[in-house]
Parts: structure tokens; C-alpha cells; sequence
């Protein structure tokens, strides 16, 4: 569902620096004001209790947007992998355990696919805006890859030095940042809710 909306600020639910650099460049192309947790003052802990990516998007935003009074953009986003039936999934973020580092974690996936030849993977997000009113919009986005035999590039974050983009023979730690906004599953997510925002500001 779409809402009627005008020239908005939306709050970013999450607290990730590099989910909140991807985001704000995105929308800020489309001329999408937003705000983060920190510039609002919101300092508060979001049980992802969700049995899929569209359930977790939805409890960061309902959250968020009580808390603020403001329309409120969650994601939700994993990686699934064939060889592990769809592991990690919505468990991307504690994989291996909480208390691992991003590296530790790509260190761990890789111990797991050790010896693997199918390597075929996804990363999938799911985009949920919830207005003060209860409306509702949702966008989604997927990636298609492999899990690279080794971690490979500095920028980037969680699994994006293991994660191989076929096509351009690159994992997404080792593309520059807008040519990543361009092929990622956040990236094809945040264009497609903008363009529900834009559908809506016209209504």
C-alpha cells in the first residue's frame, strides 16, 4: 500500500553506519530527506524476533516510528546460501555469534563452505515504510552471487569481501561504492520503494 505523502523526512531504523551510508545515498538521489537514529536522540534495542525479512523490517520500523512520530524506513536484509539450505537467512547478522567481528563471521562462512563446489548464493532484502498513520509500504531487492574461496576487497561490510559477483569478477568489498548501490539487493530494494514515494507524492 501506498500512502499520499508530501515532502517527508523519513527516519532510517537502523543503527549500522554502512546500511545508513548505503541508504542515505540512494534516497538522497531521488531527493528523499532522511534522518538517522543518532541525529534524533534514539537509543533503543529492537528484538529481531522475525521468522522472515519482511517480519524484522517491520518490527524496526513500527518501533522506530512510534518512538520518533515520523515515517519510518527499516530493512531487513541476509544472505542466503544454496550449499547451506538458505543459511544464514535472517540469521546474517549473528552468524557464527553475536559477538563476532565481520571478518571473524566471513572467516567462519568460509570454514563452513570449505571444500564446497556448489557455491551459489543471494543476498535479499526486504524494505518495509511505515507511516504514523499505519500505512504501509514494501519494497524488495536481490543479488546474485557466489561465496568467493577467499575474502577479497576493503570496502564494503558484513559478508561483502566473500560475496563474488560473476559478472564482473569483483566481489562487492572490492566495487567502488556507487557502482555497489547499483548492483545490490539494497540498492534495487531502496530504488524501488523511492519510486512508490515518488508514485505517492503525485497522487
Amino acid at each position: 500500500m501506498t500512502s499520499n505523502i508530501s515532502d517527508a523526512r523519513y527516519v532510517l531504523a537502523t543503527a549500522n553506519p554502512g546500511k545508513i551510508r548505503e541508504m542515505r545515498a540512494i534516497l538522497g538521489s531521488f531527493g528523499i530527506k532522511t534522518l538517522t537514529r543518532e541525529e534524533l536522540g534514539i537509543n533503543i534495542d529492537i528484538d529481531e524476533t522475525g521468522a522472515t525479512f519482511y517480519d524484522n523490517a517491520a518490527l524496526k520500523a513500527r518501533a522506530i516510528c512510534e518512538v520518533s512520530g515520523l515515517p519510518s524506513i527499516a530493512d531487513d536484509s541476509g544472505l542466503v546460501v544454496e550449499a547451506l539450505g538458505g543459511a544464514p537467512g535472517v540469521h546474517t547478522s549473528s552468524y557464527g555469534g553475536e559477538e563476532l567481528s565481520d571478518i571473524e563471521r566471513c572467516a567462519w562462512l568460509l570454514k563452513k563452505m570449505e571444500n564446497m563446489e556448489q557455491r551459489s548464493a543471494k543476498f535479499v532484502c526486504t524494505i518495509v515504510c511505515l507511516f504514523p498513520n499505519g500505512a504501509i509500504t514494501t519494497a524488495e531487492g536481490e543479488c546474485h552471487g557466489e561465496i568467493a574461496l577467499s575474502p577479497r576487497g576493503a570496502d564494503g561490510f558484513g559478508f561483502d569481501p566473500v560475496f563474488f559477483i560473476t559478472d564482473r569478477g569483483k566481489t562487492l568489498a572490492e566495487l567502488p561504492p556507487d557502482e555497489k548501490n547499483a548492483l545490490s539487493h539494497r540498492g534495487a530494494a531502496l530504488r524501488a520503494l523511492a519510486k512508490q514515494l515518488e508514485t505517492g507524492r503525485q497522487a
